[in-house]
């Protein structure tokens, strides 16, 4: 996959996507990422990339042009058909683990890094086929949100990640909360693993996770049950759980 990111402060993505996951995966050449920088598609010598807003207002608007002539630079490069553009803004659509497996489907994402009071609408109408938001809060600009977004993504990659069971077991894979997890020592200050974790009943296991996962859900999450497809067992765990309760 590549992923080419418009943004008017690159260097903040000089040392995020180069460590971890996401530097491996550029390692291994499963993804390719390239940071445009905006104002080098300025038309003036001061290269300007934001004006004052028609009809008046607070703050200052990006401007059109510099990322039309950015963007049709990235087109001219790379010829991918299913190449997505997306706009990370507060008005998009919240990002959600069953959007980073739709855009991992995808070859070439193209992310806009907005800014200031906003972006010209014109962008919106003929450039961007997404829009995204990470949530229902301010930034001072998109480049925190990108860089989440290439993140989730990417780690979907098929050899991104060296267990790929590991990938289905998290938190909102099925759209539930994960189950608490454990590892050596068995006894700290005074806590203990649970023992059925202990027994090597793989059936026990997965019953005792997949309660833990509801019950997690349900006390944390519990909107969550209403988009999730529940097995008869899911539904008696959490006829039992609302009973603890």
């Amino acid at each position: 996959m590549r992923v080419d990111i418009l943004t008017i402060f690159p260097r903040m993505f000089e040392g995020p996507l180069q460590e971890s996951m996401m530097g491996r995966a550029q390692e291994k050449g499963i993804l390719e990422v390239g940071i445009t920088d905006i104002r080098d598609f300025a038309f003036d010598k001061h290269r300007c990339v934001d004006d004052y807003p028609f009809g008046g207002g607070p703050g200052m608007v990006m401007k059109a042009e510099p990322i039309f002539a950015a963007l049709e630079y990235i087109r001219h490069c790379f010829h991918f058909p299913d190449m997505r553009t997306i706009l990370l803004c507060p008005q998009g659509e919240v990002f959600t683990q069953a959007k980073a497996r739709e855009l991992a489907q995808l070859s070439h994402l193209v992310l806009i890094c907005g800014h200031y009071e906003g972006i010209d609408e014109r962008v919106r109408q003929k450039l961007v086929t997404d829009e995204i938001s990470i949530g229902d809060y301010i930034l001072t600009g998109g480049e925190l949100p990108a860089m989440v977004v290439v993140d989730a993504v990417a780690r979907l990659l098929p050899g991104v990640l060296g267990d790929v069971t590991s990938v289905n077991d998290e938190s909102f894979s099925d759209g539930l909360l994960e189950y608490p997890q454990y590892t050596r020592p068995r006894e700290y200050r005074g806590s203990v693993v649970p023992e059925v974790l202990l027994s090597g009943n793989h059936e026990e296991i997965r019953r005792w996770r997949r309660r833990e996962s509801l019950k997690r859900t349900l006390l944390r999450r519990p909107e969550l049950l209403e988009r999730v497809r529940l097995s008869a067992e899911d539904i008696r765990f959490l006829e039992e759980l609302r009973e603890e309760k």
